[in-house]
């Protein structure tokens, strides 16, 4: 017989599992899409590359009336987001729980690999797995499995990066965007085959940290009237809204919470092949906390090769950050023969701030990237009152000029009734952008040699700073394909009864020239098809991952010195 005690955790486990109504659900999944369907600038291009309409209902609240709990509720909600396959648009809960066990893993030659040990927890003695040893299972469940299971949970614009960020999930599990992280026990069984070749079981407890997520029932809805955050953040700062709307218009990146999903090296300072640097390499940022930059000069076969890595494009200060930069540059200029500029694993961040780095590396004029915005009616009044401020107010003549460009062309496309307006300039009131020139009009931008190194984790405004150096012939793209987010962003709530909220893409990349690549519609966009190298060469192999980069180190490093030899 249940004892007392055990039927009353029964029932107040079950209220925990289903407050929200059916009712509720529906409206708030409808919220979901309503959403969508204002602010999402993709909705077209969606419908275009994957066949999915984003604002088709009726199958998905079919599925909705037949959730039983409100985590299985909040699972169909990711599953409805991840349909878009975009970076920037993603469903995240009011929940701070996480599960660890203290490993991490990545796909190193299509095979979750461990690459993380925390030796605090998990003590050699009594867990003498290594780094490269492959992470076979979790209580059970082959990890591949698993990662196609997690895939949903974190959309990315194309299907290696979401694996990969699923893959560092085998090991952590946070409830903000696994609504059923809470489910795991007090431990773990964890499969893991050794380098030797054996095959080894370890029972391995989950550390978990937080409060597990509760809602509802909510008893009338809470539906907010106000401005996305970055509005609400800028005001607090007495910025004048003309200003505050310009910045929210000029991010295109992840915020911070989502860069520390599991990549190594994401968004870091330091490379992610540092440790594979070798003795012909001297260090010149990197070692001081101010220093946004980590640069250096290698000496290579006869020749001096400049490096700066690009870890993001948001750092705190802007204006100290290219104060920086162009006393690297002027540096190099002077003393190097060519310029690898090193974007793997960048965030993204300020679009502007990628502009100015990249008249920072084209001593001709280039094309920036051109950016399709969601035409929303609101938007129409509100730029229009932002364009009357800043007369009003004596803002510069640049950013009058802008507003009025920014107003005229929501204002076309929203009377002609288009998704979004014709690829504009949100930075300034051109796309072609002039190289960094000193107060004399000389140029200042390096002439030299170039290559640029992406990844699948070159995000954002990592996408478009790779586009501009492809687009503009600078110099040689060399890695992977980068990310595919190819839009701005923001993020709303969504669901005044389970509190959700969402990132959202309000404006689509688009490239001057289209391009026409394998798997690809021939198209300028920059979303799911990203920047494909010059070059192909995945860094994502046991070797370097055994070897701190230096395999990789080595062959960028011969590519360079033969590009340069060839325009000796």
């Amino acid at each position: 017989m249940k004892t007392l005690a055990s039927v009353l955790a029964l029932v107040a486990a079950s209220a925990a599992a289903q407050n929200l109504t059916p009712s509720q659900k529906e409206t708030d999944f409808r919220n979901l899409v309503a959403t969508i369907n204002t602010w999402y600038a993709l909705v077209d291009w969606k419908k275009q590359y994957l066949g999915v309409d984003a604002l088709d209902l009726k199958t998905w609240l079919t599925r909705v009336s037949q959730t039983k709990t409100d985590l299985d509720f909040y699972e169909l909600c990711t599953e409805y987001i991840y349909s878009l396959q975009d970076t920037h648009t993603y469903y995240e809960l009011p929940s701070n729980f996480i599960a660890q066990l203290g490993l991490g893993a990545d796909l190193y030659d299509g095979v979750a690999l461990i690459e993380g040990i925390n030796r605090t927890t998990l003590r050699a003695a009594d867990y003498p797995f290594a780094i490269g040893d492959e992470l076979v299972s979790v209580d059970g469940v082959p990890a591949e499995e698993l990662i196609e299971r997690f895939k949903k949970y974190f959309p990315e614009g194309n299907d290696r990066a979401a694996r990969r960020i699923a893959a560092a999930r085998l090991g952590s599990r946070l409830q903000a965007y696994m609504p059923h992280a809470t489910d795991v026990g007090a431990s773990a069984s964890v499969v893991i085959r050794r380098q030797s070749g054996a095959l080894e079981t370890y029972t391995i407890p989950w550390n978990k940290t937080g409060v597990p997520l509760e809602v509802g029932p909510v008893p009338s809805p809470t539906f907010t009237t106000s401005l996305p955050k970055e509005k609400s953040a800028a005001a607090a700062n007495q910025k004048p809204r003309y200003l505050s709307d310009l910045e929210e218009l000029q991010h295109s990146g992840l915020d911070r919470r989502r860069t520390t999903l599991g990549v190594l090296n994401y968004g870091s300072r330091n490379p992610v092949f540092i440790n594979g640097l070798g003795s012909g390499f001297t260090r010149r940022l990197g070692g001081a906390s101010a220093d946004f930059f980590y640069s250096g000069v290698f000496r290579q076969d006869g020749l001096n090769i400049g490096f700066i890595r690009i870890p993001s494009y948001s750092p705190s200060s802007q204006t100290t950050a290219l104060q920086q930069l162009d006393r690297e540059i002027a540096f190099f200029q002077q003393n190097t023969d060519g310029l690898i500029v090193d974007g793997m694993r960048n965030p993204g961040g300020n679009l502007c701030f990628g502009e100015q780095v990249m008249r920072r590396f084209s001593p001709e004029p280039f094309w920036a990237t051109g950016f399709a915005l969601r035409a929303m009616y609101w938007r129409v009044m509100f730029y229009y009152q932002d364009m009357i401020d800043a007369k009003a107010n004596g803002a510069s003549p640049e950013v009058i000029q802008q507003w009025e460009q920014l107003y005229a062309a929501m204002a076309d496309a929203n009377q002609k009734n288009r998704g979004v307006t014709e690829p504009i300039p949100i930075c300034s009131s051109t796309l072609r952008l002039e190289p960094a020139k000193d107060a004399s009009g000389n140029i200042t931008a390096y002439t030299k040699p170039m290559m640029m190194l992406i990844d699948e984790f070159s995000t954002s405004t990592g996408d478009s700073v790779p586009s501009m150096f492809q687009e503009s012939k600078r110099g040689l793209l060399y890695g992977y394909r980068s990310n595919g987010a190819g839009g701005n962003n923001t993020s709303v709530p969504v669901g005044p009864y389970s509190e959700g909220l969402i990132g959202v893409t309000m404006g689509v990349q688009v490239k001057r020239t289209p391009v026409s690549v394998e798997g690809y519609p021939t198209t300028g966009v920059i979303e799911n098809v990203g920047v494909h190298p010059d070059i192909v060469n995945d860094y994502m192999t046991k070797d370097n991952l055994l070897q701190g980069g230096a395999p990789f180190v080595r062959q960028f490093l011969t590519e360079m010195v033969n590009y340069i030899r060839s325009k000796q």
